[in-house]
């Protein structure tokens, strides 16, 4: 792949120096993808290396110095400690990172959602519009579950969007977008919605042995009707059956900000004897998944795989755990798009799908203003590494 890649980007000029700045809930992530970065460019043959326009093309880092820190009373300001003149940059953020803390007044409190949000915003306006063009990668869109109006409430996705590119930035790309169309609100920027499939095939089959991938024995499941997008890629790419569920609700109560579910109807056809994979966008407290799993299991399922971009698990994980010890899930595949606690990573039923050279790919082709389209579709790659699989060349 890499030297694929080599290949397609050597005929074009980047549109600037490449500079990264990962903020601290990201830091991690973005290291991984520098190094990628850096070990590309050191490879990469071209004439033009010398010239003015490739200048700063090869460097020991692409991070940029930047940071953040607080007043006593919990305010902040955004710090960028060299010079981003000219430059192509993307800024890294994860908006779910709780594992960070700040003082105000004593107090530690954790960070939440909206202080990442405006630590970004902070070290946006710390550029002061000198970058030649400033990319956001955000895999979880902040407030993408806000994303429409069903009363008298606010629509915080759209506000984010239309507010992150009125401080000058042109483009935005996240992971499994909860509503894609939320790209609505800003049709006159870029705005790239990019599914990990590949990551989770290739992690299923790399950790999971004697596996029958055709529709006899597999088959595709969509926990609810928002998710069938998923589901049906997933399903076609592999030549499987899919089947869904639906979420009977109890729309006259509202618990934790939601109507609670009340039923899983299952439609499709029989999942007796078959391996299942889960498709979904995010786990949360993983209440809804597991009880589709308990279902599917009750209806003689055999193995059951859990495919989700964002393992937020915000209730903790000791319902997987039970549900691992009593058969009824068989492995959970989430990526390190979001932050990941030790204890997460630990876990024998899990499997964590990394992401930092699928970044550094889509980075690396943008920088050189060349077309990002057969990343975004990933059928041929996924085609192949079953191949392998099946004819056991796979480690």
């Amino acid at each position: 792949m890499a030297v694929f890649e080599d290949k397609r980007n050597l005929e074009t000029i980047p549109v600037g120096s490449l500079g990264i700045i990962p903020l601290e809930g990201c830091k991690e992530l973005g290291q991984k993808v520098d190094s990628y970065l850096v070990k590309w460019r050191e490879e990469r043959e071209n004439e033009h290396k010398e010239s003015l326009a490739f200048s700063g093309y090869m460097r020991p880092s692409y991070i940029l110095q930047a940071k953040v820190p607080r007043f006593g009373s919990g305010e902040a300001k955004g710090l960028i400690l060299e010079s981003v003149r000219g430059t192509d940059l993307y800024l890294m953020v994860d908006v779910c990172n709780y594992s960070l803390t700040y003082s105000m007044c004593g107090y530690e409190n954790h960070m939440s959602p909206d202080d990442h949000y405006q630590d970004l915003k902070r070290i946006i306006a710390a550029v002061g519009g000198k970058a030649r063009r400033i990319t956001v990668i955000m895999p979880f869109l902040y407030e993408s579950r806000q994303h429409k109006r069903t009363g008298r409430e606010s629509l915080d996705c759209a506000m984010a969007l239309q507010e992150l590119t009125n401080m000058g930035v042109d483009n935005i790309i996240t992971f499994d977008a909860h509503d894609p169309r939320v790209q609505n609100a800003i049709p006159l920027h870029g705005f790239e919605t990019i599914q990990p499939a590949y990551q989770f095939i290739k992690g299923l089959l790399k950790n999971v042995k004697g596996l029958n991938i055709d529709s006899d024995h597999m088959m595709v499941i969509s926990p609810d009707e928002g998710g069938m997008g998923r589901a049906i890629y997933l399903a076609n790419v592999l030549g499987l059956d899919m089947g869904m569920f639906y979420k009977r609700r109890d729309y006259t109560k509202v618990v934790n900000g939601r109507n609670p579910i009340v039923a899983h109807e299952f439609l499709g056809s029989s999942v007796d004897g078959k391996d299942v994979i889960i498709v979904d966008d995010m786990i949360s407290s993983g209440e809804s998944v597991l009880e589709v799993a308990a279902n599917l299991k009750s209806r003689n399922a055999n193995k059951i795989f859990i495919f989700s971009s964002f393992g937020l698990f915000t209730n903790g994980l000791d319902r997987f755990d039970k549900a691992y010890e009593d058969g009824t899930i068989t492995r959970v595949l989430t990526t390190n798009l979001v932050y990941q606690s030790p204890e997460l990573l630990s876990k024998e039923w899990y499997i964590n799908c990394d992401m930092s050279k699928y970044i550094a790919y889509i980075i690396d082709t943008l920088n050189h203003d060349t077309s990002i389209s057969d990343l975004l579709i990933p059928n041929e790659r996924i085609q192949r590494i079953v191949s392998r699989y099946k004819m056991g060349e796979l480690d």
